[in-house]
């Protein structure tokens, strides 16, 4: 309590000073009278109407029973009630079973392989496509196309793409086989795709396996899975051209076949050192990269101040690209170190 209390209790009297102070007259009785110390332990209560030792373990072991391990409390007190046993109550069942941690879910419960992440490299053209299905909005809402896409994760280059009202596996396994057609007869080592009804179908399953080409998929709600696919789809309606609705699936055609030589012969892609999907795709880059080196290199000898004493060099071409990278092995101190280029 405050210091200044008893004085000020001796003027106006305790009421009034707890008044005064915003102080609790049960809180000063309390600090005045102190309960006694308990002595001993608290003796255990024990209501008349609990179950004994004995059933409580029987209780136990007919809910541990193979008869009803896997049955909830409630079915299992329904069932016994049934036969005409009680043993307790419902509320009596749950509280043995918490006491002992088993108050969870008792039913055997399906344990399911865990996806395997898809690891797919690739360190030139055709050895891996990646492909996927987008919408593209129709005249009106509710109405809408379905642009199918491949695209050579090595290169960039969309090796084919076609359009179509409705997405099922008899159109996916037409389309794999004009890609292949489209990109002279060459099949790709693997093709990667999610999960979607018509990459999982039977139908395109069944002509991979024809063909020798091994499927590859995204696992579940991972869309990282699939980044080649999903980059170049947004380069598509990022466009500044794109217009966001079509009016007939004519004009989605006419926009598409425009964007895709483009995109394939014009577009400098920041994935392949700023050459074209096209060049990389069938090996001119290399030419154009030595062209490009020696531009550099005479604007160099030209005005070398400008270069900080540095020959600039192009943007590399990618060595190898991945779809999930395995994780690099961890360096252990007795290892030497190894020194990476920049």
């Amino acid at each position: 309590m405050d210091e200044h209390f008893p004085a000020l209790e001796e003027t106006v009297g305790t009421t009034r000073a707890c008044a005064i102070l915003g102080r609790s007259r049960a809180t000063l009785h309390r600090h005045r009278n102190p309960a006694p110390p308990r002595l001993g332990p608290r003796r255990p209560f024990h209501h008349p109407a609990e179950l004994s030792v004995h059933e409580r373990a029987h209780v136990l072991a007919v809910l541990d029973s193979p008869r009803f391990a896997d049955k909830s409390v409630g079915q299992v007190w329904a069932t016994l009630l049934d036969e005409g046993v009680y043993l307790c109550s419902q509320a009596t069942m749950y509280r043995l079973l918490r006491e002992r941690g088993q108050s969870g879910d008792r039913r055997a419960q399906a344990v399911r392989p865990a996806t395997v992440k898809p690891e797919l490299e690739a360190d030139g053209p055709d050895q891996v496509w990646s492909w996927d299905i987008t919408k593209l909005k129709g005249p009106v809402r509710g109405v809408h196309y379905l642009l199918y896409v491949i695209i050579d994760i090595y290169s960039r280059k969309v090796v084919h793409w076609e359009i179509w009202p409705t997405e099922n596996g008899t159109l996916a396994k037409e389309f794999i086989q004009h890609a292949i057609t489209a990109n002279g007869g060459v099949a790709p080592r693997s093709i990667h795709a999610d999960r979607g009804t018509a990459m999982t179908s039977k139908t395109v399953t069944g002509l991979l396996a024809l063909l020798g080409i091994d499927q590859s998929h995204s696992r579940p709600h991972v869309s990282n899975d699939n980044p080649y696919s999903e980059a170049q789809f947004k380069t598509f309606k990022y466009c500044p051209a794109f217009p966001g609705r079509f009016g007939s699936i004519e004009d989605a055609n006419s926009f598409c076949a425009g964007f895709f030589v483009y995109y394939n012969h014009q577009h400098r892609h920041s994935g392949i050192g700023m050459h074209t999907p096209a060049t990389v795709h069938d090996g001119t880059a290399a030419q154009i990269q030595a062209r490009r080196a020696a531009t550099l290199h005479a604007a160099f000898k030209a005005h070398p101040e400008r270069f900080r004493g540095r020959c600039p060099t192009p943007p590399p071409l990618p060595d190898k690209v991945w779809i999930n990278p395995p994780p690099a092995p961890l360096q252990t101190d007795n290892e030497p170190q190894t020194m990476h280029a920049a």
